[in-house]
């Protein structure tokens, strides 16, 4: 079983001529759905609310076989408003909350009976106790109260399971770039995978250069910090480091619709590839930090394919596993 906590919103895209069309988001919801897609046994931690968008974000992961242990709340369900320019891209403004009440309260619903009577610590650890991975990031790792959660969890998982992690910054939410790099460098040294946009790196790193600032956070945490920085660089292609070297591939050529969920899709298939390769779970931690750079660029070229084919259509709406394979 695979884990991904974090943000679950409402993306409302408002088109070049004004029309706004909803779609489910969230970058961590993104990525289990990622997942999910590529074949993977996956349970989702977040929020929603008791409303019609917390129906749409439920409905959607159910479309897409994502466990969902976590019930809504009553608070409304996280909106984010992207607007995208001539190219495609999105740009966002957001109207969310971010304190996982049911975790925090430990309201499981799970076969095992967790209620709410019961610690949100044993909640927790029920949740994590089978995954062999959990990625999370993004807003979720960087708004209080929710990413203190979030945290704990990660440390709950670190002793059996790989943890993945994309800071997936957005200054117009956390606009205090020393607080996001504090907030990053935590869970980066708990990391054994990383992937991080350019123009994340040099918003909490200014003035140095992102691939500088990767191999810096490669060193994080030492013999137990990350085993694998990914960069990914927009139309330049993703470039990455690991103990053994560093690796780099072009981006497939395709007509860019909108760029909304590309990195998300990266992400999801940049882990998918990993576990393909039985390099998931805490045991198998060593053999990830000796990947070779050979072994590297093949995985980020699956990853990059991903992101192409995600970015040839609207919204959201990662490949599944046939579609990537083609």
């Amino acid at each position: 079983m695979l884990t991904v906590i974090g943000e679950a919103l409402i993306d409302e895209v408002v088109q070049a001529d004004g029309a706004v069309l909803p779609h489910v988001g969230g970058s961590p919801m993104n990525v289990a759905v990622g997942l999910a897609r590529l074949g993977h046994p996956v349970q989702f931690l977040g929020r929603m609310g008791q409303d019609a968008y917390g129906d749409m974000v439920a409905g959607h992961l159910k479309a897409n076989d994502v466990l969902v242990p976590l019930a809504p709340d009553a608070l409304p369900t996280s909106v984010a408003r992207a607007v995208l320019d001539s190219d495609g891209a999105a740009s966002y403004e957001f109207a969310l909350d971010w304190t996982l009440p049911a975790l925090a309260a430990g309201h499981g619903r799970s076969a095992a009976g967790i209620t709410s009577g019961d610690a949100a610590e044993s909640a927790s650890k029920f949740m994590l106790n089978g995954t062999t991975l959990l990625h999370t990031g993004s807003i979720a790792t960087m708004l209080a109260p929710g990413e203190a959660h979030v945290f704990d969890a990660v440390v709950t998982a670190h002793p059996h399971a790989t943890i993945s992690y994309d800071p997936n910054c957005r200054p117009s939410i956390i606009g205090d770039a020393a607080h996001a790099r504090e907030q990053a460098e935590k869970f980066v040294r708990l990391a054994d995978v990383i992937k991080a946009s350019d123009e994340d790196l040099e918003w909490l790193y200014p003035g140095t250069d992102p691939k500088e600032s990767a191999r810096k956070w490669l060193a994080l945490g030492g013999a137990e910090g990350p085993a694998v920085v990914v960069v990914t660089q927009g139309a330049g292609g993703p470039w990455a480091v690991c103990a053994a070297g560093e690796a780099e591939c072009q981006v497939p050529g395709v007509d860019v619709v909108d760029t909304v969920g590309a990195g998300d899709s990266f992400m999801a298939a940049l882990l998918s590839s990993l576990v393909d390769r039985e390099l998931d779970g805490a045991h198998r931690r060593t053999e990830l930090r000796d990947i070779n750079p050979q072994a590297l660029a093949e995985v980020i070229e699956y990853a990059a394919r991903a992101a192409a084919i995600t970015v040839s259509r609207a919204g959201a709406n990662p490949p599944n596993r046939a579609e990537l394979q083609k």
